[in-house]
């Protein structure tokens, strides 16, 4: 969730025993634990909150989505993987030209008055 492995994990509890002692540590990580639920129903009430008061229009309004890497995820590049997985837009409309025959060394290429 963090990004933090076994060995960070493990330091921050021996600086949390260090720092609280062990009498104070469960207090200060029961509290901490506290904190956190806390924080975490005032946002899902005030997510609660916005989505009632904003109305039917925006039912499936997610906050996330206002985030800059969400919003080009879902409205840019959604619409490119679809593009790209629509079997039905490929079709083959020209046939691929014969490759051109590698030059010697010298010869002139040919010209052609039409593409310049």
């Amino acid at each position: 969730m963090f990004g933090l492995g076994w060995g960070e994990a493990l330091a921050l509890v021996v600086i949390a025993l260090v720092v609280f002692g062990p009498e104070k540590l469960p207090q200060a990580a029961s509290q901490a634990g506290r904190t956190l639920r806390q924080l975490r129903q005032m946002a899902n009430n005030a997510k609660a909150d916005l989505q009632a008061n904003m109305g039917p229009e925006f039912a499936n309004f997610d906050p996330a989505d206002l985030n800059p890497k969400n919003f080009v995820r879902k409205h840019l590049l959604d619409d490119l993987e679809k593009d790209w997985n629509d079997t039905s837009a490929t079709t083959a409309a020209e046939p691929v030209a014969a490759p051109t025959p590698e030059l010697g060394v010298g010869e002139i290429p040919p010209y052609d008055n039409e593409a310049t």
